[in-house]
This record gives C-alpha cells, structure tokens and sequence, in this order.
C-alpha cells in the first residue's frame, strides 16, 4: 500500500471523527439521511471491506478487465442516488449513538493497520467491481469514504 493512499484514508477517518458530533443534522434536500447515518454506513463499509481482504487468500486472486470500476477508479467519484448498498452495511438505525460511531471509527483504524501488513494479492470481491486487490480495495474504500463526506460537506454547509 503507497504512503498516499494510507494519509489519505487517515485524513477521511480523521474528518468521520470530526464529524461525529454533528451527527444529528440532517437536510432533506440533499440527502434523507442524517450526518450519523452517512458517517455509520461509511464505517459499516470500511470494517467489512477491511475484514475480508484481511481474511481472503492471496492465492485465489484473479483479475478481469471491469469497465465500471475503470471508469468509476479513474473519475474517483461516485454517481449520487444510483447505487445500491448490500444490507449489510446500510443502517435501519436513524438514531446512531456517538458511542457506537467512536467504537466503529477505532475498528476502522485497527483494520487500516491490519491491512498495511497484508500481501498486495489479498483481495476483496465487490458486487459490481469484481475482485479488488490491496490497493484497488485502498482506492475503493477512499472514494466511497470521500462519496458520504462529501454529502456531509454539504449538508453541513446548508446549516
């Protein structure tokens, strides 16, 4: 994993952290979720991602050519409302506790040091991104972290 992408996925955990405390502010006309509900699901995501690449064997890798995360990796950025979440990681809970945010946030932290030891052939398989190696699952992880900041941005700026 490239200094890079490590900085830039302690800066995104760093500005959850910030913005837990906002947690209840919420604005309609750019998302019908709350700040918490944006900051919990772009943990959920993170701590998945992070326990199956660190649970996969590099050995059963493979890679195929996948125009959709070629297109998505090379805009960074997410198209707004089109995707679907697995439930796994989509929140019922409206009312996100910052206790439990802060508990996620520390598992995140741990998993993003977990997977700096991991070989570069440790992989994720994405519902529509296929197999993800190392650093494409780094690429992936900051993009979507960025995709709810960048809502909480917003929604903050509207207040």
């Amino acid at each position: 994993m490239t200094n890079r992408s490590l900085q830039k996925l302690q800066s995104l955990l760093l500005e959850i952290e910030s913005n837990i405390i906002n947690k209840n502010i919420k604005d309609s006309s750019i998302s019908k979720a709350t700040v918490g509900w944006q900051l919990d699901h772009s943990l959920k995501v993170f701590n998945v991602v992070c326990e199956v690449l660190a649970e996969s064997n590099p050995s059963d890798y493979s890679s195929k050519l996948n125009t959709k995360r070629w297109l998505i990796f090379t805009l960074g950025t997410f198209p707004r409302g089109r995707a679907k979440a697995p439930q796994k990681v989509v929140s019922k809970n409206i009312n996100i506790s910052e206790k439990e945010l802060h508990q996620r946030l520390e598992r995140a932290k741990t998993g993003l040091n977990i997977i700096k030891t991991l070989e570069p052939h440790a992989f994720f398989k994405h519902h529509v991104f296929g197999n993800l190696s190392k650093k494409q699952t780094m690429r992936f992880l900051e993009i979507h972290t960025n995709h709810h900041l960048k809502i909480v941005r917003e929604i903050l700026c509207s207040h």
